[in-house]
């Protein structure tokens, strides 16, 4: 059985660091940011949640693991899970403008992929990301991590997420 990971083992100190210039970039612009999460299970949101006087600047999280909350939810189409399967291009870009669109922020990010373990996964490791801002279009990102174990695939997303979330908060 596999042993519980606690939240900070996920946590390098440069992820604690970008996030707490996301928070200070997105105050500065007056930015508000939401997550959609499926492989990060609620980690973004709980990190970005974390940093006092910042957190304001977060104004929600979607964590929806299962297709049923993704449809539920942020109301992606089941004809797109269907057809595109949870872990692709088009359901990430659907749950990142959903996001944005069902809630008051101004920048979304999403995340699905598959951390792992074998099991019924495509690619071990494969992640797609999308990052929707109000009034821009919708960017898409692909990482390929390989089999570097469930906490390793969601620790390099979770940074890679803030990454690309720091980077749409500069381009506004």
């Amino acid at each position: 059985m596999d042993q519980p990971t606690s939240f900070d083992t996920l946590l390098s100190p440069q992820a604690r660091d970008l996030a707490r210039k996301l928070l200070e970039c997105a105050d500065a612009g007056d930015h508000s940011i939401a997550t959609a999460e499926s492989c990060t299970g609620g980690l973004l949101s709980t990190l970005l949640t974390d940093l006092q006087g910042l957190s304001h600047r977060f104004e929600c999280g979607f964590v929806v693991y299962s297709d049923d909350a993704k449809v539920q939810l942020l109301g992606v189409s089941r004809g797109l899970l269907d057809r595109d399967g949870a872990v692709s291009r088009s359901v990430a870009i659907a749950m990142a403008e959903s996001a944005v669109a069902r809630s008051a922020a101004s920048i979304a990010l999403s995340v699905t992929g598959f951390a792992g373990p074998g099991g019924d996964c495509d690619e071990e490791g494969l992640v797609h990301f999308a990052v929707a801002v109000d009034g821009a279009p919708t960017r898409h990102h692909e990482a390929h991590y390989g089999a570097i174990g469930r906490d390793g695939v969601r620790a390099r997303a979770l940074e890679e997420g803030l990454d690309l979330l720091l980077a749409a908060v500069h381009s506004r």
